[in-house]
């Protein structure tokens, strides 16, 4: 028996189509799907045949007078959504190039429709088909994940989505225009607590991903621009830090010995490095939300990250007879490293998050 999908969107972006776009059309209008969203991101004139045979299947065409990026492409769509869909259960995002199946397609809407969940269409990349570049891309993309933000999800990068209509005007919040866009949801989701789901679907690449328009190291630097700034900032205070450190220890040390010097030399070496580390994050890494909240928060994490991390390497240096500034300095870094990780979920999901009306900032 055919499903019923009239109470939900399919959204697809597309830049520079092929004939490979009416197929994905045909086979998504088959599958039982009634509403299409396809959005021409200002591919040109030369394309505007496939848009013109898109608005005869009976797709509503949205159309970017110049190439903003797929990110921009779902936001338009996902604004016309909002708009214009009131009362359906959601919208699923697919590809325009043939990569997700219509039975995959389907598949996340039902299993949206079910859980209430957004559902994120997951590839096998053990699939002796997939790129190698992809493979170690995604298994790289997954550990960064992980770490850094506590979400373990298989396949970061996938553009099959379905999310139910509640949670779009929160998504379509997120920054970036490009690709960086969807990695940007996936934060925004950890940050909202929206719940989600993988489910699996079949693994196509047509041409060895020939079509698609992903730039490797200019899209990636987009795509993890948040962590690679979080990495530098945290870099550059953790360098100041131990500067700050072992310089206290040094002068400290001529009129304070044991717990003493070594309480104040943490404390002092801290405070001036996590006011560097505030200003960074706060302008550069979390989009410049500087305020009195987000500094008590801040203060309250660097109050327990000096309680700790003092602790620690108290108890490391203690247990191994460690004495020299040199080789408590070294402890230090390798503690702080630790914390780093759990520092940068915390920044993300309580310091600075995503300030709900209800919490604007003074």
């Amino acid at each position: 028996m055919e499903s019923n999908f009239s109470d939900i969107s399919v959204i697809i972006p597309s830049y520079k189509p092929d004939g490979k776009l009416i197929n994905t059309l045909q086979g998504i209008l088959a599958a039982g799907f009634g509403d299409i969203i396809v959005v021409d991101d200002g591919g040109g004139d030369e394309y505007a045949a496939f848009f013109d045979q898109a608005e005869k299947l009976g797709c509503t065409v949205l159309r970017h007078e110049v190439n903003r990026g797929k990110g921009a492409a779902l936001k338009t769509a996902f604004s016309f959504f909002s708009e214009n869909r009131s009362g359906f259960a959601g919208a699923v995002t697919a590809d325009a190039d043939g990569q997700h199946l219509p039975k995959d397609i389907a598949a996340v809407a039902e299993e949206m429709r079910e859980t209430g969940k957004v559902i994120l269409g997951s590839r096998d990349f053990s699939d002796p088909m997939v790129p190698k570049r992809s493979r170690y891309g995604n298994r790289f993309s997954s550990l960064l994940f992980r770490l850094f933000i506590g979400m373990k999800i298989n396949d970061t990068q996938t553009g099959l989505r379905a999310v139910p209509s509640g949670y779009i005007p929160d998504l379509a919040q997120a920054k970036g225009d490009r690709y960086e866009y969807e990695t940007r949801m996936l934060f925004l989701m950890k940050q909202k607590k929206i719940p989600y789901l993988e489910k699996t679907i079949t693994t196509v690449y047509i041409d060895d991903n020939a079509s698609s328009h992903f730039r490797p190291i200019r899209d990636s630097l987009r795509i993890y621009s948040m962590i690679l700034l979080f990495v530098l900032s945290s870099i550059s205070s953790a360098l100041a830090d131990s500067l700050f450190y072992y310089l206290c220890l040094r002068i400290i040390g001529a009129a304070l010995a044991g717990p003493a010097a070594h309480a104040v030399s943490i404390v002092t070496a801290r405070v001036l490095s996590s006011l560097l580390n505030y200003t960074i994050n706060a302008k550069t890494v979390f989009g410049g939300r500087m305020g009195s909240r987000t500094m008590i928060r801040y203060i309250v994490l660097a109050v327990c990250q000096i309680t700790v991390s003092g602790v620690l390497i108290w108890l490391i240096k203690t247990a191994l007879g460690i004495t020299s500034p040199e080789l408590q300095t070294l402890v230090k870094m390798l503690v702080d490293t630790v914390l780093f990780f759990f520092s940068f979920r915390i920044q993300h999901g309580w310091v600075f998050r995503e300030n709900r009306k209800s919490e604007k900032e003074d």
